[in-house]
């Protein structure tokens, strides 16, 4: 299983993803925005939890005036134990995936 943690400037998204063969855990803990799922979209607000299926396209959307605060869960683990990405087109140009190698 994998936490991430990511901050959303307004107007910016997470980027349209799917995810086969995982569920995927989202918790907002500040800010607004929209989560689309599978073409339907709804408002999100800070304590909004949500899950997204596995195969389901998905998107998160900062549609608020301040930074959008939220994190995730999955399992399998997707990215290398201990990385850090501080801008959306730093995680974008990263190639780099979970070696199967953990710190615990």
């Amino acid at each position: 299983m994998q936490l991430v943690v990511m901050a959303l400037k307004p107007g910016e998204d997470i980027g349209e993803e799917v995810h086969k063969d995982r569920d995927q855990f989202f918790r907002l803990e500040q800010g607004n925005g929209e989560i689309s799922i599978d073409g339907t979209v709804t408002a999100i607000n800070t304590g909004i939890a949500m899950l997204v299926p596995a195969g389901a396209r998905h998107n998160i959307k900062n549609t608020g005036d301040n930074a959008l605060k939220l994190y995730t869960l999955y399992a399998p683990a997707n990215h290398a134990d201990g990385t850090v990405h501080t801008t959306k087109a730093a995680a974008e140009a990263s190639k780099e995936h979970f070696d199967g190698k953990t710190t615990e």
